[in-house]
């Protein structure tokens, strides 16, 4: 609309200068003239820079924030213990669904105004956001379904997010160039993991001042060993990186999810022993942990592939490709796999889950990719997937984590159970992390560059910043924080000791959080500049010349069909400032390219249907002053235009 009227009031100011009219100044305007035009001027603003959508999401933002100050005047938390007994379980539906709803506030605001800054990141922050004000507010349906949330199940969180998360990783890999790196990964994902995940429980183990035992250490290692690339892959395609980084960043991802899954497996088994309940956790020793590590591994190999290859048997019969429900139905089939080979692995047979789904989801892309009707399809409702629960995911982690900070939902009072101390060693653990990580990249060097697809030091430097931590890790965290609360809550243990390992389990994911999100605004926000300044993102010659050619062809396209446009009597006074103002590839045009789209236009256009284009408001443009632009070899004439017509255009 707001093009549209722009457009009128340039027609009628051309039209009216060329016929020698004068139109009124401002001074001259009624009172209501000058009133409607204000009126207009706000409109144009509010719509133009989408003020009022913003308006919107900050009224839902304030409305929900805002009855933070609705708790009692004696300042304790409302007892959410009677209340969640009278919470509708229907009513944990609007969680979700209100963070999906959030979420594309939130990624419009950052596509348009703070590319830089990851959308996961800021999701944690929104889940901050009503985390913190969960136990404060009054009766409000937002908060008892997160409070709902709150609840669930740690085994249900993996079950959920994780069969989601990877198949998508591991479809999206090239297999070939995995093949051809597949020692390095595995380099990366096992031994560089035992060592990371080692030296990090140290850190817990002999810095942290909470006590925490050797088994809870290695729990958190483990958790912290598992690394998320998501932003820094879509940086890396979008910047034009090498293949081979990009393969060492997310087969890298891939395979050590995988093995820090196993590794905290068995010493979460571990550290639940301890608390002394009969059925929860196990003693493993050594000897059968390296067993335990080896059944998880290579029994979830073995599940994984043979969920693959039955998918792509069911993949070769439904081969009507002109059948859109065969389209729809092999795309159900992919997704059902996945989980079902996750629930299969993890919970049927003991297995690793995230490794079942691995090796199922790179061997439908080995061997079924050419089996599906409508790639396309498929690949987007993934894509659609993986949104949906990275948003919930992220949301969900900075609730708990704001819940954490506010409170710690056992004591009479708001105490938080981050104190100012906690940040500090919050600090100083994100700073071991990243020399724990070039220490172990630039100690593996001589090795990973001999094998494989090799690598270089500059592409070393940029794998040792872009060590994220993200969706995998909180899950995790997550799942143990939830399977202490849960186990803790039906009187088994005494009161003290459930004290203590919540506070232990509580510290754990706090730390988690904090770290997977300075690592995605930090380290993720930072790796475009840093791609740059090492040089890895430099196009060469073949690119440019590429890249050139497209945009040469998009603009002889683009000129053509504005060429044809101008054959029709409609488009004769179109003012040809406007059409480069919204059309940027006709903003640099010269008359020789205008020509040339003519000549094609007259010689492709049968004799009896070819109208002359009416060029008067498009060549003044292509000349400064009364002068033609420069063009190769040659000086063009122009045609007759009239000195007034001329004055006005110019």
């Amino acid at each position: 609309n707001n093009t549209h009227h722009n457009y009128q009031n340039n027609m009628v100011k051309i039209m009216n200068s060329s016929l020698g009219c004068k139109t009124k100044s401002h001074h001259g305007m009624t009172k209501a003239e000058r009133q409607m035009n204000a009126d207009n001027k706000l409109r144009g603003f509010v719509t133009g820079k989408n003020v009022d959508i913003f308006m919107i999401a900050i009224a839902l933002a304030w409305y929900h924030v805002g009855q933070a100050h609705a708790q009692s005047e004696d300042g304790a938390p409302q007892d959410n213990s009677e209340k969640e007994g009278e919470i509708l379980s229907s009513t944990a539906v609007l969680f979700p669904w209100f963070i999906e709803i959030m979420g594309v506030f939130v990624y419009y605001f950052l596509s348009r105004y703070v590319p830089a800054l990851p959308y996961t990141a800021c999701m944690f922050l929104v889940g901050l956001l009503i985390g913190y004000s969960v136990q404060r507010v009054a009766g409000n349906a937002v908060t008892e379904s997160t409070t709902l949330w709150l609840g669930i199940e740690g085994e249900v969180i993996l079950l959920v997010f994780l069969p989601g998360l990877v198949y998508l990783d591991s479809y999206n890999i090239d297999v070939h160039m995995f093949q051809q790196a597949f020692w390095q990964v595995s380099l990366f994902a096992f031994p560089m993991v035992l060592a990371g995940m080692t030296l990090t429980a140290l850190v817990a183990y002999y810095i942290f001042p909470y006590g925490w035992s050797f088994d809870l250490s290695m729990t958190f290692g483990s958790i912290l060993s598992a690394t998320d690339p998501v932003a820094v892959a879509v940086l890396l395609s979008e910047l034009g990186a090498p293949s081979r980084l990009q393969m060492h960043i997310s087969g890298e991802s891939l395979m050590n999810d995988g093995s820090a899954i196993v590794f905290y497996n068995i010493f979460s088994a571990r550290f639940l022993f301890e608390l002394g309940i009969n059925g929860v956790g196990e003693d493993i020793g050594w000897g059968k942990g390296f067993a335990m590590f080896f059944r998880l591994a290579f029994g979830a190999v073995a599940i994984g592939l043979a969920f693959g290859i039955g998918v792509v048997f069911v993949l070769y019969h439904l081969n009507r490709s002109l059948s859109g429900e065969d389209n729809v139905v092999q795309v159900v089939l992919t997704i059902s796999a996945a989980y079902l080979a996750f629930f299969t692995s993890e919970i049927l047979s003991g297995c690793s889950g995230v490794i079942a789904v691995l090796t199922c989801g790179v061997t439908i892309k080995s061997f079924g990719e050419t089996l599906i009707n409508d790639l396309k399809l498929a690949v987007n409702f993934w894509e659609i997937t993986e949104h949906l629960l990275n948003s919930l995911l992220f949301a969900l982690a900075g609730v708990v984590w704001g819940d954490i900070l506010s409170n710690n939902r056992y004591t009479d009072t708001f105490e938080s159970a981050f104190e100012g101390k906690d940040w500090g060693y919050m600090i100083v653990l994100y700073l071991f992390l990243m020399i724990i990580r070039f220490a172990l990249i630039f100690g593996f060097y001589p090795v990973t560059k001999r094998i494989g697809i090799g690598t270089n030091v500059r592409e070393s430097l940029f794998s040792s910043w872009a060590g994220l931590r993200g969706a995998v890790g909180i899950a995790l965290a997550l799942s143990i924080n939830s399977d202490v609360v849960h186990l803790t809550s039906s009187g088994a243990v005494d009161e003290s000791t459930r004290a203590k390992y919540l506070d232990y389990t509580e510290k754990l994911f706090g730390f988690v959080g904090g770290i997977a999100f300075l690592t995605l605004v930090i380290n993720a926000t930072l790796s475009g500049p840093i791609l740059k300044r090492l040089g890895l993102v430099t196009p060469s010659d073949t690119r440019e010349k590429i890249v050139k050619n497209y945009r040469d062809h998009v603009v002889a396209y683009t000129l053509g069909q504005y060429v044809r446009l101008l054959s029709e009597e409609r488009f004769h006074l179109l003012d040809f400032s406007v059409i480069k103002k919204h059309v940027p590839f006709l903003s640099n045009i010269t008359y020789e390219q205008l020509m040339n789209e003519v000549h094609k236009y007259k010689k492709n256009t049968p004799v009896h249907e070819f109208v002359e284009p009416n060029l008067e408001n498009i060549i003044p443009y292509l000349y400064e002053f009364d002068q033609p632009v420069a063009v190769k070899n040659k000086n063009v004439e122009v045609e007759n235009i009239s000195p007034e017509r001329r004055r006005v255009l110019k």
